[in-house]
């Protein structure tokens, strides 16, 4: 394809990549010695060049990665704009409203993480329940845990937190620099102070950990790694579920169940806020497959869990009803789910009787028990079809629909919170819109927004959303959502921004644009989000068709959605740029080895790339029921088929490239990135940047400082506003 002008920095070293600099401190690209390892699969010979990268002890290996660091630095620090970037994007992030998020319900408050712009860390904060719909009254808002007290350099985070059911105290989980390894802390909510014991080995990625309290409030049972009992390989699989009553020593915990778990298990914990029995919800690594274990009140908190459901059965969600009875999400037989019912006492799933069956829109279901909603009058069922989400609601003893809740057109839910005195409390989140809270009641059918939506903030008000459809290799109609400035016309060389995601069943719904994206349309931008096979915009079957030997769909998908944005007029491909992270990141790698032509630039953060070597990471362990083994045959082919790393070719003209990772990722190992970077700079020595960019203080992206994202976020945007010969507008009102 034709290329845009090489950017002012490299258009004077494209031959040979010479030494940057003003002559002190010059820095050039790092010597990176092909030192070539082969493995053998089925017959097939996998060449390794880059594996020494891999070592993260040893010393060559951290000074490999500083010298590309700096090397880097060079490019990004150079891009003309990047000081008015930065203060644009410091400007934007501040003038973002704050919000609450991820609420909980217990002892007539309200529990939330409170994320104020100008801070580091969120906050979990309490809420007078009462003062979120009084008209003549401020919210009453309570900081009950705040990171950047506990910690002044911005790196301590709250991974998730747990009121107790009379909203006396709060667990959290409580991890530093990004790393996401958390130990539980107990904080009092009269005093904000740290109380009791510290319990550690609760948290760790993408395992995870949880915590339940008793309905008394005098213990809980959480999530436990283990310790010196297995050897170091071990410790962060085979999680386990124990009690502990408050004032007691840690080690004497009790144990309660796991010891039959899968290694990869991923455990979530919910007794609805002390009301109702404890159900365990196992998840088998990261494919979708669920079991779930119960805990009546009656057998005490060390009691033995009974099963309710096995991975066979296909079960993604259980939550118990304030009748007794149980309500779960079903996919046996019913890709996109149906809601079935246990009658109060009954744990016999043969017995269940189908409420809802299954329908053209899917039933979500997030993890576990968190997916429904279940109050005296109403089941509330979140479906999805193509990414915007609705919320069905039916009675709970018979089905019958009662109508949906209200929700704006084209938007998304995530939290259903039941309140007191037959009221639910609700999210709404839109593309062009700062999210909003609303109560419903029941006794009146009718909705009230609340205090918690945010006020004020970025405004969207020049863009319109449009939603399209491309057509992918197979035929398939894959689903894009297209922001563009008002009025804008279609000349064919607009910049655009095209993300996806595509795996492990996460699907992309409607969500308020950010900073970045604000800044992105500011500089006559469009912004693209695709929804890909392996998602489950369309339900399980959706998922499956973009999964292990499926994958190939998801990056066929995703090129489709590119070419649709060149034939729509929106842009060619001199002026589109592709983003994503993690398996997005994958997304990434593979598009641009599979179509370097596709686009002029490439952004992809903590991503995955030697799809033959990542089985061997703890969290790539996890990934085996999503990506497949190598240890199978068909399932190798498909891995080493479109594995990143292992179809970098000489010679091939490679989009300019940015990798982002972090040294604490527990999720995602940052030797993928080096590896990456490594065997496309060697394969396109004379080509556009190829750059790789790593922070010591953070991980996988969950709690970054707010330093470290205006930081990763000027670099990605610099970078791209370079390849793209993108303005930044004079600042303006918005």
């Amino acid at each position: 394809m034709a290329r845009l002008a090489a950017p002012r920095l490299f258009a004077l070293s494209l031959a040979g990549m010479a030494w940057f600099g003003d002559g002190a401190g010059a820095v050039g690209l790092p010597s990176t010695p092909a030192k070539p390892v082969t493995d053998s699969f089925f017959g097939q010979v996998v060449a390794d060049p880059y594996r020494w990268l891999e070592d993260w002890s040893d010393p060559v290996v951290k000074r490999w990665s500083a010298d590309e660091n700096a090397y880097s630095r060079v490019y990004l620090d150079a891009v003309p704009q990047r000081a008015a970037i930065k203060a644009r994007l410091e400007s934007l992030i501040a003038a973002t409203p704050s919000r609450y998020s991820g609420v909980r319900a217990a002892g007539g408050h309200l529990f939330a993480r409170y994320t104020d712009p100008r801070l580091q860390q969120p906050q979990v904060v309490m809420i007078d329940d009462g003062m979120t719909t009084a008209p003549s009254r401020a919210l009453d808002v309570k900081v009950i845990i705040d990171p950047n007290r506990i910690d002044s350099r911005g790196l301590t985070a709250v991974d998730w937190f747990v009121p107790s059911p009379d909203g006396r105290l709060v667990a959290a989980s409580l991890s530093t620099g990004g790393s996401e390894n958390g130990s539980v802390h107990v904080f009092d909510t009269a005093t904000g102070t740290e109380v009791g014991e510290v319990i550690p080995r609760v948290q760790y990625p993408t395992g995870g950990g949880d915590l339940a309290w008793s309905a008394d409030g005098k213990g809980f049972w959480y999530t436990r790694y283990p310790g010196e009992e297995r050897p170091e390989a071990d410790r962060h699989f085979y999680m386990q579920v124990y009690w502990h009553p408050l004032g007691g020593d840690p080690h004497n915990d009790s144990y309660v169940l796991g010891r039959d778990f899968p290694r990869i298990a991923e455990v979530e914990l919910d007794n609805r806020e002390g009301t109702g029995p404890l159900v365990i919800s196992v998840a088998n690594g990261d494919g979708g497959e669920f079991e779930h274990f119960l805990l009546p009140q009656s057998a005490g908190p060390t009691g033995t869990p009974a099963p309710v459901t096995r991975f066979a059965d296909k079960a993604v969600a259980v939550a118990p009803g304030p009748d007794g009875a149980l309500y779960l999400i079903s996919r046996l037989n019913a890709p996109a789910g149906r809601l079935l019912r246990l009658a109060p006492g009954d744990t016999n799933l043969v017995h269940a009787k189908v409420l809802v069956p299954e329908g053209k829109a899917a039933l979500l279901s997030d993890r576990g028990s968190h997916s429904l909603a279940v109050t005296d009058s109403r089941v509330y069922l979140r479906r999805i079809e193509g990414g915007p989400i609705t919320v069905a609601m039916v009675a709970p003893a018979t089905g019958q629909p009662l109508g949906p809740l209200p929700l704006p057109p084209v938007s998304a839910n995530h939290e259903l919170v039941p309140l007191a005195g037959n009221r639910v409390l609700y999210d709404m989140t839109t593309y062009l819109k700062a999210p909003a809270y609303a109560i419903y009641d029941e006794r009146r059918q009718s909705m009230d927004e609340t205090k918690l939506s945010a006020a004020g903030g970025l405004d969207f008000s020049d863009a319109e959303v449009v939603r399209d459809a491309a057509t992918s290799a197979d035929g398939t109609s894959v689903p894009v959502t297209i922001i563009i400035p008002k009025g804008a016309r279609k000349g064919g060389k607009a910049p655009a921004l095209l993300t996806g995601y595509g795996g492990f069943g996460v699907s992309l719904t409607p969500g308020q644009l950010t900073a970045e994206q604000r800044l992105w349309l500011d500089a006559g931008g469009i912004y693209a989000i695709a929804n890909l096979r392996g998602g489950a915009e369309f339900g399980e079957a959706w998922h499956d068709a973009g999964r292990l030997t499926n994958k190939q769909h998801v990056f066929d998908d995703f090129a489709a959605v590119a070419h649709l944005l060149v034939q729509r007029g929106y842009t060619d491909a001199d002026h589109l740029a592709l983003i994503g992270g993690s398996n997005g990141g994958l997304l990434m790698g593979a598009t641009l080895t599979q179509h370097p032509d596709l686009a002029r630039a490439v952004v992809g953060n903590v991503g995955i790339y030697d799809m033959v070597r990542t089985e061997l990471d703890p969290n790539g362990a996890f990934n085996i029921t999503e990506y497949g083994t190598v240890k199978d045959s068909a399932q190798f082919r498909a891995l080493y088929a479109y594995s990143p790393y292992h179809h970098v070719t000489d010679g091939v003209r490679y989009p300019a490239v940015l990798l982002a990772t972090g040294e604490n990722d527990g999720r995602v190992n940052p030797m993928h990135s080096r590896k990456m970077v490594a065997r496309l700079q060697a394969a396109d020595p004379a080509g556009l940047p190829i750059l790789l960019r790593t922070t010591a203080n953070a991980g996988h992206g969950h709690g970054s400082s707010l330093a470290e994202r205006v930081a990763l976020s000027t670099d990605i945007y610099g970078f791209l506003f370079d390849q793209l010969a993108m303005t930044l507008p004079l600042p303006s009102a918005k």
